[in-house]
């Protein structure tokens, strides 16, 4: 015992390399287990204290119960503390009785009793913290427990070679300390219960890693239950789990948003100190101008918000970065032990160990990197998404004439995922730098100077990358440009389908389409050369660095010898160089992007918001809701003001009437009060809450109720006569659902008369003081807008005593009202009440007279309202579910339950005998056998959503449209370019391994050239395949698209009446960018990859044939985890981008709705709403990334032991292997890690992408309509001569099932006769107008024009014959020519003659283009009647002998509706004219007039004869005050 301790009182702890290395059986010193081996854990703890106390004070989880678990750590704490101690008095009572113990039995004990005190009591103080499993401890308690591996087998060793026991006192000690460090260890992997008083317990569906003991979280083991979920079936939105509190939108956007008000107040501080001085001339002169205005940094603000994670991220980067280079050096180690037989057999084993636990370390700490930042990568979309959302809720007008809808959503699709995209990767910037200058320091240590020739290379191709990059930027930019252009164009094409059919314009736009479509693929094939020649040097890159490196070096020097050691070390630390070079081009570029996102999203934070002190609120007049004084309004700053030097003052609980012609500012007064324009002068102030209809009703997309409730308690006696008040119950019986049908985006499956009396509901339901009511009437019919005015706004309806502000075009409404303003560009002309204005004799009084009824006909009409009394709630119904943009035209599938109910009402009444009688509600199991019936009747259908495993006959419809051939050559260079790769590293081996002849390597050019020329032979194989792909990708994108427009322009009407435009729009947009862009770079890459891994196992396995016994339960392993890994993405990716289009829809429903949503106070809901529609999103985006990371660590663990087993058997034999093939093997090996990885992913990648093909071919096989042109059988060129229309026993039905909608229809019309047809609606009026174009075909019967049946001819000669003004005037975006005359067939001065016959000739005229005047998409720079007229001026311009007239004049003002009335007189005069008619008054003076009832001929003769038989035509004269 007294030498021992003499030798420790002398030693220092330093390694005996006698004792350690050069021995079959390796131990440590005493001196060295007992200083360095014991206070490794303790300087640990230390170490890591400070930072997790700062932690622990920051991140307060609650408090945890004291539990068994926590009692019986802190025992083992305290018992340690004792053991330690023990040998701490020991030694002193040694020293007491004369012994000499060393100074390390005094600090040794006491280090580690201080360390066990203190890790005791941060037990304690992590519970109190609410810390349910300690990281920390972990780490320590399993370093103490490696640091007493070496002692206790030691010991034990001595002790047997000794047959004694030395010191048995602290032999006992040591083996209680060791079993207690290790019991210690095992306990702290459990974890402890949920802390109490934590708010996270509410959450129902919480996500486990919250409560996840630290190993789980390290290894991702808490995500397995969900990947299980995911392999047993698909996984649905409610199987995710809730976001961590840190992690959701409230808190993140609160987070962002306080520091860029920070920066925003900063900017204004030095804006405000900069005005303060007044800069000289001299400083002016100096500093070359005004100084530049400063714009708030949100780069700023970002990197406050979320710069931590990023930090915390690069420690985890710069760990694993550190030990990325240790595998070479092992390598290299293993290397020389395999060149020396004589090296101790445990060494190699010890490598191979070292080689596992070095590439796990480095797998468990890149993922807690990837983790750390990715996450963080999802909070700063979230936080960009809020902040924009925010801004949009409260941006001028003048803001948002400058950025459209798109451009704004952009901002947060595009710009926020660049963020997203970008953030990760942020670290490359110092780790690329820091893992280039290692890697060089070690292959200097290797091979010398020769080095820098592979550097100089890599040096020259860097500007090469860039230029190429910079040339595929330019290109990309083309391409975007011209997929714009193509996207806008078919959106257009999709929203306006049926005029087109109507017009027979589809082969002129088909033609515009392919010529964008063909321009586009030009480019992309430029790209796609670029790509492949880029790949080309991406391959050769590495390998010629290495080439050059390794070339110099033997050439340069007779003596230096290319050994094993040298050749495979260098190129392990080659592959380690080739994925920062890859990177950061890549990073570049990416942040080249990102910084334009950055700015663009800069611009628009710092716009100009609406002022909300513009209307004041607190004072008011007393007596008056809305008081103006010299009232001055504008728009913008930069244009002239639309209202000027108003005055007005309504009393409370008046109704005033707002009135003027087109374009005097009546929405703009409304707008005003608002507080929606921007103030020049003046005082506006209005008392109470607002509720605002618009003209244009907007509708959300969510139930009918909640539209509208709006975010109000439900009270349902208030509700039920909000719904009576509006005329909607009607509407809510024929409704799939009732009131809880969903109505889609902009209220598309409501009619324009039914989303405006909704519009007028919601108002209603609002209990505001303050009504604001801009036209809300107009869309709706005659009997719908009586019946809402005195029940809803009139004197005696609900809002009666209320304050009414009604901005109307009705005249019959005005006597009613209290109040009239009339305004007369922009300011207030008249004002007064309605009588006082009659009397007065102004311009009002003028256009009173010249539109108004005469007073004999309103005598007349209130006679008839009194007798017919009980007709009026039928009539109601029916119109109710009738308007003005009639929905037997564009959807038909309703048309048909709209029929069978009103035929119901009408049954039910003649049972009730015409009495008045309660409404009948329906009980809950009949609205079920409802809901069934009219479930048939559905209009649009679910989109199927995938599930499962993609078919491979979708892999085949590709491979074809690649073209065979293609596929084939692709996969055979692929087999090639492995092939030569494989031979190049075996050569390599061999090189390596050449005998020696006095130090001295044979045949050094051969050598070099051989390698050199199999691995450009990669290089050109790979470039090939790539070239041959993008030939193959471009014509695949070519024929995929060309057949989908096709079979999309052929598609019957039907079709798009029941598919949303959005649907077709994304085979368009989204899929074919997918086939386009993502799916060829995709399949090589796999290739790529799959041959990576495929050469490498053969490669092992011919080196090292024992691998093959482990290949088969790695591979079992490999696979297991690929499919639950798999099956879980798919499905997590797919419900990711189903969540993702509800945000940005509800971001366009928002931005167009933002003054209804800020009217009604609304605003801080919508913010919410959009923050949870965001969290919905992030949660798949966020299990998407874990998933990653749980199959990142699973698939490495597999790749670490192919490393692992790769080393052991190599060291098992090493007799009869060569350090050549060893380093091969072993090389190759280190590679698979990524390789396995990357597989996975790029598999699961295709899957996801492949789908855009059978998405595309699913709509490019549906059903088409009938030949354009029948070759055999077309009509003669002057056809029809006559224009007689003939109907034989003609029926029609909308689609096979449904009932007949036209039965036997028989009528001839004579060549030059005006018709006029007239029917309730669902009388089938449009029907057959669609018919005589063959929208709709026949079921029976045949149509006959000019003798020539219809059915004989092609659908373009048909059409193309027939001339028809629609019910919608839709103008495309182009020039106007364009709009008249898409196939250029007619002069200049046809054109003119036609626009001055439609009056639109002074308009043309006085715009500087003239006739390349640019309408914008849907015309809308024009107003409502302007492109009425030019509806008007197309049939002029083709003047055809038939002419069918939609007539939809309801939007047009009085004057407009004339002129139109008064040119079809007069130029078509000779012309068949059929016109469906609402104004009875316009056909009057027609030939004949047909009257359809319920699909069948009712009456068919003169107007008068007709009145004269008082049928149904003189019912409907005698309601309009013509009879």
């Amino acid at each position: 015992m007294g030498r021992t301790s003499g030798v420790l009182a002398l030693c220092c702890p330093r390694v005996d390399s006698n004792l350690t290395v050069y021995t079959e059986n390796p131990d440590l010193t005493p001196c060295f287990q007992n200083t360095l081996l014991a206070w490794v854990p303790c300087i640990y703890l230390w170490v890591a204290l400070p930072c997790y106390l700062l932690y622990l004070r920051h991140h307060h989880h609650g408090y945890i119960v004291l539990s068994h678990l926590s009692r019986l750590k802190t025992t083992l704490g305290v018992l340690l503390w004792c053991v330690s101690w023990a040998d701490l008095f020991y030694s002193f009572h040694s020293l007491i009785h004369g012994g000499t113990p060393a100074p390390i039995f005094f600090i040794t004990p006491l280090v580690v009793g201080i360390t066990m005190v203190l890790a005791t009591l941060l037990i304690q103080y992590e519970r109190l913290r609410g810390v349910q499993s300690s990281g920390l401890l972990i780490i320590f308690w399993f370093l103490c427990v490696v640091c007493a591996i070496v002692p206790f087998r030691s010991k034990i060793l001595s002790a047997v070679a000794e047959g004694a026991i030395s010191d048995p006192f602290r032999f006992s000690t040591f083996f209680i300390y060791f079993a207690l460090v290790l019991s210690a260890l095992i306990l702290s992997c459990f974890r402890e219960k949920s802390p109490l008083f934590s708010p996270k317990n509410e959450d129902p569906n919480r996500s486990p890693e919250a409560s996840a003991g630290f190993l789980s979280r390290l290894t991702f083991w808490w995500f397995t239950s969900l990947a299980i979920l995911g392999y047993r079936r698909p996984l649905e939105d409610g199987d995710l789990w809730s976001l961590k509190e840190e992690d959701c939108s409230h808190k993140v956007v609160q987070q962002l948003l306080e520091a860029w008000q920070k920066q925003e107040r900063k900017t204004a501080g030095a804006k405000a100190a900069e005005a303060g001085k007044k800069i000289t001339c001299e400083d002016e002169v100096l500093l070359g101008g005004k100084p530049r205005a400063r714009e708030p940094s949100f780069l700023w603000a970002l990197g406050a918000t979320f710069g931590s994670s990023l930090i915390i991220g690069s420690l985890y980067k710069l760990i694993q970065d550190l030990l990325s280079f240790v595998n070479p050096q092992l390598l290299s180690m293993l290397i020389r032990f395999i060149s020396n037989p004589e090296a101790p057999s445990w060494w190699g084993f010890l490598l191979a160990g070292l080689m596992f636990v070095s590439s796990m370390m480095q797998t468990l700490v890149l993922n807690m990197c990837y983790q750390c930042v990715f996450t963080a990568g999802l909070r700063v979309r979230t936080g960009i998404i809020g902040l924009i959302y925010r801004k949009a809720l409260v941006i001028t007008n003048s803001v948002k004439r400058e950025s459209t809808v798109g451009e704004i959503v952009n901002l947060m699709s595009v710009d926020a995922q660049r963020f997203m995209d970008v953030f990760p990767f942020l670290f490359l910037l110092w780790s690329a730098p820091l893992q280039i200058f290692l890697a060089i320091y070690f292959l200097w240590q290797i091979l010398g100077p020769s080095v820098l020739a592979g550097v100089a290379l890599m040096v020259l191709l860097i500007p090469i990358n860039s230029a190429l990059a910079m040339k595929m930027r330019t290109y990309q930019v083309q391409q975007m440009k011209f997929k714009d252009s193509r996207i806008k164009l078919m959106s257009e094409i999709l929203a306006g389908i049926k005029v087109l059919k109507l017009y027979a314009w589809e082969p002129s736009f088909l033609e515009q389409v392919e010529g964008i479509r063909e321009r586009e693929l030009r480019v992309l094939r430029k790209n796609t050369y670029l790509q492949a020649i880029s790949t080309f040097i991406w391959m050769c890159t590495p390998f010629l660095v290495t080439l050059t490196t390794l070339g110099m070096y033997v050439c340069v020097d007779q003596n230096n010898v290319l050994d094993a050691e040298k050749a495979f070390v260098s190129l392990s630390l080659f592959d380690i160089l080739k994925a920062p070079l890859n990177m950061l081009p890549q990073l570049i570029t990416g942040m080249t992007q990102t910084n334009v996102s950055l700015k663009r999203i800069q611009h628009f934070l710092s716009q100009d918001e609406l002022n909300p002190q513009c209307v004041e609120r607190k004072t008011f007049s007393p007596g008056h809701a809305i008081t103006m004084h010299n009232g001055t309004f504008t728009w913008a700053q930069d244009l002239p003001p639309s209202l000027h030097s108003l005055d007005i003052q309504v009393l409370k609980g008046t109704l005033v009437a707002v009135v003027g012609p087109v374009g005097c500012g009546k929405s703009s007064l409304v707008s005003a009060l608002l507080g929606e324009m921007e103030k020049l002068e003046g005082t506006v102030s209005v008392q109470g809450s607002v509720a605002y209809v618009t003209q244009q009703a907007w509708i959300q997309n969510c139930t009918l109720q909640e539209n509208i409730l709006f975010g109000r308690a439900m009270n349902p006696k208030r509700y039920q006569q909000a719904l009576e008040a509006c005329a909607l119950l009607a509407d809510l019986e024929m409704l799939p659902a009732g009131d809880q049908t969903e109505i889609g985006e902009k209220g598309i499956n409501l009619s324009g008369g039914q989303r405006q009396r909704v519009s007028l509901a919601r108002a209603v339901y609002s209990e505001a003081d303050v009504f604001l009511l801009d036209d809300p009437l107009s869309a709706v019919d005659a009997h719908v807008a009586k019946h809402i005015f005195d029940h809803v706004i009139g004197p005696e309806g609900m809002l009666a005593g209320k304050t009414r502000l009604l901005v109307t075009h009705g005249i019959s409404f005005l006597p009613k009202t209290d109040f009239v303003i009339v305004l007369a560009n922009g300011q207030v002309s008249e004002m007064g009440p309605y009588s006082a204005l009659l009397q007065h004799d102004g311009s009002f009084a003028n256009f009173l007279h010249n539109y108004a009824p005469n007073e004999d006909q309103e005598s007349r009409e209130d006679h008839r309202m009194a007798l017919e009394e009980e007709d009026e709630e039928m009539l109601l119904i029916e119109d109710t579910l009738s308007t003005h943009t009639d929905l037997t035209d564009t959807e038909p599938a309703l048309a048909e339950v709209r029929m069978q109910f009103v035929r119901q009402l009408s049954s039910m009444s003649s049972d009730g005998g015409g009495q008045a009688r309660p409404r009948r509600h329906l009980n809950v199991s009949e609205k079920a056998v409802q809901v069934k019936a009219t479930e048939a009747g559905m209009l649009i259908q679910e989109e199927k959503v995938e599930t499962g495993k993609v078919k491979l006959s979708v892999f085949w419809d590709y491979a074809k449209a690649l073209g065979l051939c293609t596929t084939l050559v692709i996969c055979i260079l692929y087999v090639g370019q492995s092939a030569a790769s494989i031979g190049a590293n075996v050569w390599l081996s061999d090189w390596a391994n050449e005998a020696m002849l006095g130090s001295r390597q044979n045949n050094t050019s051969l050598r070099l050239g051989v390698y050199a020329t199999l691995g450009l032979l990669q290089g050109v194989l790979v470039m090939l395949a790539a070239f041959t792909m993008a030939m193959g990708a471009v014509q695949a994108a070519r024929l995929l698209h060309h057949t989908l427009l096709q079979n999309k322009m052929r598609s019957p009407q039907s079709f798009y009446d029941t598919t949303p435009s959005g649907r077709i729009l994304n085979r368009f947009s989204k899929d074919i960018h997918v086939i386009d862009e993502v799916l060829a770079p995709n399949v090589l890459l796999l290739l790529n990859i799959f041959h990576i891994t495929l050469s490498t196992l053969l490669v092992i396995m011919a080196s090292t044939p024992l691998f093959t016994v482990v290949i088969v339960p790695l591979a079992v392993l490999y696979i297991f985890v690929q499919r639950f890994y798999v099956a879980t993405s798919r499905q997590v990716k797919r419900l990711e981008s189903v969540s993702r289009s509800p945000i940005f829809s509800h971001f366009s429903e928002t931005v167009t709705g933002t003054s209804i949503i800020r009217a009604y106070g609304r605003t801080q809901d919508f913010k919410v709403l959009s923050d949870l529609k965001v969290d919905t999103n992030q949660r798949s985006g966020y299990t998407y990334i874990t998933s990653n990371r749980w199959l990142s660590i699973r698939v490495e663990f597999v790749g670490n032991c192919a490393v692992f087993f790769a080393a052991l058997f190599a060291v098992i034999g090493r007799s009869s292997l060569s350090p050549g093939l060893v380093g091969l093997s072993v090389s190759y090996a280190l590679q698979v890690t990524m390789a396995l990885n990357w597989l996975i992913r790029v598999m699961s990648d295709l899957e996801s992408n492949i789908v855009a093909v059978e998405r595309v071919k699913e709509y490019s096989k549906t059903e088409t309509e009938a030949p354009w042109v029948v070759e055999g059988s077309r009509p003669p060129k002057d056809w029809p001569q006559h224009g007689e229309v003939e109907f034989r026993n003609y029926s029609v039905r909308y689609r096979p099932g449904l009932e007949l909608v036209l039965k036997n229809l028989n009528l001839r019309v004579h060549g030059g006769e005006k018709v006029g047809i007239v029917g309730r609606t669902g009388a089938g009026k449009s029907s057959m107008t669609l018919c005589l174009f063959r929208i709709l075909e026949a079921a029976e019967g045949d149509i006959f024009i000019d003798g020539l049946n219809v059915a004989d001819i092609g659908l373009q000669d048909l059409r193309s014959q027939l001339t028809i003004i629609p019910q919608d005037p839709i103008l495309f975006s182009g020039t106007l020519r364009m709009n008249l005359d898409p196939f250029s067939r007619y002069s200049d001065e046809d054109i003119w003659t036609a626009l001055e016959l439609s009056h639109l000739r002074a308009f043309v005229r006085s715009q500087p283009a003239g006739l390349d005047f640019q309408c914008t998409e849907g015309g809308d720079n024009l107003s409502v009647g302007q492109r009425q007229l030019v509806c008007l001026a197309r049939a002029l311009l083709r003047k055809s002998r038939i002419l069918v007239l939609d007539e939809a004049t309801a939007a047009i003002d009085l004057e407009t509706d004339d002129l139109i009335q008064a040119t079809i007189r007069t130029q078509f005069e000779a012309c068949t004219v059929l016109t469906i008619a609402h104004r009875l008054n316009t056909i009057m003076d027609y030939t004949r007039i047909l009257v359809l009832d319920r699909g069948v001929l009712a009456e068919f003769d003169s107007p008068t004869n007709l009145i004269a038989a008082r049928g149904i035509f003189y019912g409907m004269a005698k309601d309009a005050g013509l009879a």
